[in-house]
């Protein structure tokens, strides 16, 4: 067989399956503290003002160390940064297990998101040097889906374990699997097809000419800050990011308890309305990646091609969940929620593919620095409604009196991000070819 007939190795589709396997569990081990809230609430008697502080414990050594972890990959390469992000992250899942306090807990969990920074820029800067661009909105969408598929089954299955093992025993069990993940990782992976010995010349072929002949090797050169800190678009995609976030942090950390207190379902009910809803998400997510490439491709060119959805996107959050909070029904005010939240995670995979876009060379570092900014809604929001519910019920509202009002501020922040994103434009790359001013290649004439 010559070289011009060579069958295509199928390498970058098991490097998506690594990849979607990790966000998955990144996303069960983060969100099922969610369903054991109210467990962990009771036996170390922490209010919910306190345990807002536990939630945005996470999201605060996420941001901080979102940068540096994005660099290293851009430095040293994804394969063992990756897995020493994995290894970390599955240690202090099982640590939570063990916490004795308020104290313990917080800190705990400050250094669980210290381990899973760096886990979506480096997710991203991988698939920017194992799929071309026409393919790599797709790709995102499926490692953006798993993750959200991730956070569908934590409630289930938390549920089920709590019930068996303990909210203890459960992180335990969670953090076995991410241990089981690092190791098959590291020993398959490699950080570009020319090192992978299963990838043949063909495949490096295709990815290689489906990025117009961009260098995507590691970058030692330094990160142009004066050009980022000038970027319109690091600072709107960073704003749009923060709205997503608020939203999805809302939901994950304070959902199953809001079913339980104010609309008042059982335990098991709230696990199956809490997944039902981020099981939306993650058809937003699958959905999206897929409409992100179509649209890009297309008539809608670069810009709109990754903006129009989000601004719809967006829109639908708005409604849906002002909807949500205006009916009786516990589950069809779950339904409504469940649409907003496919409002917000159709969003995700277009944002992905526009933050590497903008990103350029730097796209570890650049990724990381605007989910970093974005992940200040993380922080903020499960401390905000924390507070917000234990100041209703020290006025003496219950039930939907004490928690409703504060959900009406996010219909608020859904809006804001629709602004954000009919400012966002992709095609303004931080650093293309060694110059900020120059729209990438694939932009010209979008």
């Amino acid at each position: 067989m010559t070289e011009t007939s060579e069958a295509t190795t199928r390498v970058r589709y098991g490097v998506l399956a690594f990849l979607a396997a990790m966000t998955f569990v990144l996303y069960l081990d983060r969100v099922c503290i969610g369903q054991a809230a109210p467990a962990i609430q009771r036996e170390l008697g922490i209010s919910d003002t306190r345990m807002g502080w536990v939630f945005s414990a996470f999201s605060l050594s996420y941001v901080l160390f979102e940068i540096p972890t994005g660099r290293w990959g851009d430095r040293y390469g994804s394969r063992g940064v990756l897995t020493r992000i994995v290894v970390w992250w599955s240690v202090f899942t099982m640590l939570t297990g063990a916490a004795g306090g308020l104290m313990s807990l917080l800190a705990i969990r400050f250094l669980f998101g210290a381990g899973e920074a760096g886990a979506l820029p480096n997710s991203a800067r991988v698939l920017r040097v194992w799929f071309s661009d026409s393919d790599r909105g797709r790709a995102q969408g499926i490692v953006a889906t798993s993750m959200m598929l991730g956070g569908t089954f934590a409630p289930m299955v938390s549920q089920r374990l709590i019930d068996v093992l303990g909210w203890r025993g459960t992180f335990w069990a969670f953090g076995l699997v991410g241990l089981a993940w690092a190791a098959a990782f590291y020993l398959w992976f490699r950080d570009d097809p020319d090192s992978h010995p299963a990838a043949n010349e063909a495949e490096r072929r295709l990815i290689t000419e489906g990025r117009g002949g961009e260098d995507v090797s590691n970058t030692h050169a330094p990160i142009p800050w004066p050009l980022v800190f000038r970027s319109p678009d690091v600072w709107l995609l960073g704003g749009a990011m923060i709205t997503m976030a608020a939203i999805y942090n809302l939901l994950i950390s304070w959902y199953p308890k809001y079913l339980q207190q104010a609309r008042g379902v059982s335990t098991g009910d709230s696990a199956n309305l809490a997944s039902l809803v981020l099981g939306a998400g993650a058809v937003g997510c699958l959905l999206g990646g897929w409409l992100t490439d179509r649209l890009s491709n297309g008539p809608a060119g670069m810009r709109w091609g990754r903006t129009l959805q989000c601004v719809l996107g967006a829109a639908v959050a708005a409604g849906a969940l002002a909807g949500s909070l205006s009916v009786d029904s516990p589950t069809a005010s779950a339904l409504l929620v469940a649409l907003a939240l496919f409002g917000v995670q159709i969003q995700v995979p277009a944002w992905w593919a526009a933050a590497t876009q903008v990103s350029g060379r730097h796209v570890g570092a650049l990724f990381g620095l605007m989910n970093m900014i974005g992940n200040v809604g993380g922080i903020v929001s499960p401390s905000f409604l924390g507070w917000f519910v234990d100041a209703m019920k020290e006025s003496g509202r219950t039930g939907r009196a004490q928690w409703d009002p504060g959900f009406w501020i996010y219909v608020g922040v859904a809006l804001v991000g629709l602004v954000f994103w009919l400012l966002i434009d992709p095609r303004r790359v931080v650093e293309a070819e060694g110059r900020a001013d120059e729209p990438h290649p694939q932009a010209a004439g979008a």
